[in-house]
C-alpha cells in the first residue's frame, strides 16, 4: 500500500512543525513573562526609579545632617547650636524660657 508510506511521511513532518512550534511558543512565552523577561524588565526599573526616589531623599537628609555637623567643629562653633544640644541632652531648661513638649526625634 502506497497510502502508509504517504502517512507516515505527513506526520513525521506535522510533528517536525509541532515540536519547532511549541519550541518557539515557549521561548516566546519565557522572554515575555520570565524571570528575565520583558515584565520583569519593567519591574526592576520600577524598583529602580523607587530607590532613586530614596537615594535622593536620604542623600537630602544627609547633606542636612552634614551642615549640623560642620556648626559644632570646633574651628567654627555656633553658641546657638551648641546651646540647643547641651539643653537636649541634659533635659534643662532656664526659668526664662518658654518649653514646648513635643514627641522625640529618635
Amino acid at each position: 500500500m502506497v497510502l502508509r508510506p504517504r502517512l507516515r511521511q505527513f506526520l513525521k513532518t506535522l510533528s517536525l512543525y509541532l515540536g519547532a512550534g511549541a519550541a518557539i511558543a515557549y521561548f516566546a512565552i519565557q522572554g515575555y513573562s520570565g524571570e528575565y523577561g520583558l515584565n520583569a524588565k519593567r519591574e526592576y526599573e520600577a524598583t529602580i526609579a523607587q530607590l532613586e526616589a530614596e537615594k535622593s531623599g536620604l542623600k537630602t537628609r544627609r547633606d542636612a545632617l552634614e551642615r549640623r555637623v560642620q556648626l559644632m567643629r570646633p574651628e567654627s562653633l555656633d553658641p546657638d547650636m551648641l546651646d540647643e544640644q547641651v539643653r537636649e541632652v541634659l533635659d534643662r531648661a532656664r526659668p526664662d524660657d518658654l518649653v514646648i513638649m513635643r514627641p522625640s526625634r529618635r
